[in-house]
């Protein structure tokens, strides 16, 4: 199989969504005929209403692209037409159908430019992520894309680590991060780690420890916004009323959960529990009016990342006060 090309990771691509959001027709102007040409560009999503003809030709294309290799990846690893046509249709009837997710406050995430999102962790299995990503690739007015930081056993685990860089999953660490939002990407991060993901029911909607605020000294070095999100909905979707430590030690995981269905119905057992969600994003935080020097300030630091911390949860409370029910 012939290998995929590889955008570089520098002004080519910041070039192209300038020369596509200010519609000129210059040197760039390649880029919009190859999108428009039946060979080479991408199948339009289904609710453009094309027939089934068009869609079984598209769908062909699709895959003769895959397998020649005639697919762009950019330096993370980030297949952005897998993405579309692949992996958001998979997600799609979860977040649509079964979760029912409803999101609000999508215009504090900029049109254009870098930013932060920061949102609490919840849910035994990191679906919380996926929804958000969904969440913010089909709402959001200037189709933006959400790049997730997730943890080292993401990258260690066989298929998920490749499906998660196709993706635009990337490693949680300051370096990668950075990068992404310099680039001008809307980044995700989920600070509590598997203290969230994996506290006891009895702790839902109790936020862990956001860690030493290391992605505060991240978006003040980058010069972007903080915009905070609250997830309510997804705490229930695995109650986890006990954890088999020795087990998880034994299988090297965080931990091993015990719900009222796992892993007493075995398989059946995973099944999620159909609760209605609510996406909230907050007000962005700007941090581009702070000196070069501040992302050095643990003071500052601090005090900005309990700024966030205090917003996601008195948001949560609020959320929860709202909702009727927590499966409808």
């Amino acid at each position: 199989m012939a290998d995929a090309k590889v955008i570089p990771f520098g002004e080519e691509p910041r070039a192209r969504r300038k020369a596509r959001r200010a519609g000129r027709g210059t040197a760039l102007a390649p880029v919009p005929e190859a999108r428009t040409d039946p060979e080479s560009a991408a199948p339009p999503p289904p609710s453009t209403g094309r027939t089934l003809d068009e869609r079984i030709a598209g769908g062909l294309n699709f895959l003769r692209r895959r397998i020649t290799g005639d697919y762009e990846v950019d330096d993370f690893g980030y297949d952005k037409e897998l993405t579309d046509q692949v992996l958001m249709s998979l997600l799609r009837p979860f977040y649509e159908k079964y979760f029912r997710v409803e999101v609000k406050g999508l215009e504090n995430i900029p049109s254009e430019g870098g930013a932060l999102v920061v949102a609490n962790h919840s849910g035994t299995l990191p679906l919380d992520g996926l929804m958000l990503q969904v969440a913010v690739h089909d709402n959001h007015p200037a189709t933006r894309h959400l790049r997730l930081l997730a943890a080292d056993l993401v990258f260690v685990l066989p298929v998920i680590n490749e499906l998660a860089r196709k993706a635009g999953h990337t490693l949680a660490c300051a370096e990668d991060a950075q990068r992404l939002l310099e680039r001008g990407e809307i980044v995700g991060v989920m600070p509590e780690g598997f203290k969230g993901i994996g506290k006891p029911f009895a702790d839902r909607y109790k936020l862990q420890r956001f860690g030493r605020g290391g992605f505060v000294s991240t978006a003040l070095k980058a010069g972007v916004p903080i915009v905070p999100c609250s997830i309510v909905g997804a705490e229930e979707i695995y109650p986890m009323i006990g954890n088999a430590k020795t087990l998880a030690r034994v299988l090297g995981l965080p931990y091993f959960p015990v719900t009222p269905t796992f892993p007493w119905l075995g398989p059946l057992g995973a099944v999620p529990l159909p609760t209605k969600w609510t996406i909230q994003f907050g007000e962005p935080i700007a941090t581009d009016g702070f000196p070069p020097e501040a992302a050095d300030d643990p003071m500052l630091m601090f005090n900005l990342t309990d700024q966030v911390r205090e917003t996601i949860q008195h948001t949560l409370y609020k959320l929860l006060v709202q909702r009727r029910s927590v499966f409808f």
